[in-house]
């Protein structure tokens, strides 16, 4: 089978609007988690949010796309695109080459724009300007547009699992001989709609959140987007080389439409699945990015997995304790995240914990810790409905 490299990574989310400042903020230990300023909701002063620091215009403006009808979903998946497609410097021809894949995912899609849908469905509308806008593959028909995309294009909505159920499929797409190269992520806006689906569901927390700590009450929105460029061994020549994506496992804990089975059949199916297809043993598995939403449910039927799988317990984190739970585009951000630890050879910590969940008792990383041996790293995402995914990425031999 084809080795697949990730050649080229972009990110944007509530610590940085590229990667070099997602870092920065992850070394420093510095939250992205506060009072939302461009969210037009009634619980923006109730909540606080994981939200990215640029206004819509300012974003559309960085861009510079003449393109209309883009939504702020749109937009976050440009920037990242556009990070990703420079770092790997990739050629107009390349990225418009029929052997090019587009793999992308999202829950929210332009439903970000909940009040302006209302209006552009009815006949009082002036502007039809987002009529095309609101689906959740509408970012990625734009996207296909301006890059002018011609290989196999699809997007992905698997709730919270999404992204990496992207990037899934693109290294299954060059391994089988269809794609040599693929440009995989997610990207998602915080929107009305969601805000007020989770909380219905309440488990939005009135605090930033604090995965795997004893008195956890919930998650924190956040919104964001990122995208990894895969391209197969026989093309990759002499590019830097970020990682290598050595297992993934997707699987379905067939539990409740928004938990997961107490006893992590889903959890532990998937990650058995990544292990197996990356030939390792989970001894050799050096840290874990889990998908640590700081609820009830997840945060305890995650560890509940790992402990099935690992016995003792590697290095482990969340990161959205900076970002918050982007959705759909967690999967991806998640993945640079595991990126710049694998490169940078450093780990980051979990914020905001205090207190140990019995009886796992178990401390997620607390402090930044530079000089690891990291050569294999898991990350993990779950979505409602009990899809359940693991990815395994390596050190580029």
């Amino acid at each position: 089978m084809k080795h697949v490299f990730v050649t080229g990574i972009g990110v944007i989310s509530a610590i940085g609007n590229n990667c070099e400042e997602n870092l920065s903020h992850l070394q420093k230990g510095k939250t992205g988690i506060g009072k939302a300023i461009h969210l037009d909701s009634n619980y923006a002063k109730l909540f606080p949010f994981g939200e990215v620091k640029l206004s819509t215009s300012a974003l559309k403006s960085n861009l510079n796309i003449a393109q209309k009808g883009l939504t702020r979903t749109d937009l976050l998946a440009f920037t990242a695109v556009q990070e990703a497609i420079q770092k790997a410097n990739l050629t107009a021809q390349e990225i418009s080459s029929e052997n090019t894949a587009f793999i992308s995912a999202s829950t929210i899609g332009g439903m970000c724009l909940t009040d302006q849908l209302y209006q552009d469905a009815n006949s009082i509308s002036k502007s039809k300007e987002y009529v095309k806008s609101y689906s959740v593959s509408a970012h990625a028909l734009k996207i296909a547009e301006n890059y002018q995309l011609k290989g196999t294009i699809d997007v992905i909505n698997t709730a919270c699992s999404s992204s990496l159920n992207a990037i899934m499929m693109g290294t299954r797409l060059i391994k089988s001989g269809r794609a040599t190269r693929a440009i995989v992520g997610g990207t998602d806006a915080l929107g009305k709609f969601t805000i007020n689906g989770f909380n219905a569901l309440q488990i939005l927390s009135k605090n930033p959140c604090k995965p795997f700590d004893k008195y956890r009450d919930g998650l924190t929105l956040g919104e964001g987007a990122a995208y990894l460029i895969l391209e197969s061994e026989e093309v990759v020549g002499k590019k830097n080389l970020y990682a290598e994506i050595l297992g993934y496992g997707n699987s379905n804990d067939a539990f409740h439409p928004s938990s997961l089975s107490e006893e992590a059949f889903g959890v532990v199916a998937a990650m058995n699945k990544a292990l197996k297809r990356a030939t390792l043993s989970p001894q050799k598995i050096n840290y874990i990015n889990t998908h640590g939403t700081a609820t009830e449910n997840n945060d305890t039927t995650e560890l509940t997995g790992i402990k099935k799988i690992f016995g003792n317990y590697p290095a482990f984190n969340s990161t959205k304790s900076y970002t918050g739970h982007t959705l759909a585009a967690s999967g991806a951000i998640e993945t640079v995240f595991s990126i710049f630890s694998l490169q940078q050879q450093e780990l980051y910590p979990s914020l905001n914990f205090e207190t140990p969940i019995s009886p796992f008792n178990q401390l997620p990383i607390l402090k930044y810790q530079q000089h690891q041996n990291i050569n294999y790293v898991m990350t993990n995402s779950f979505g409602f409905a009990g899809n359940c995914s693991s990815l395994i990425i390596g050190k580029p031999l």
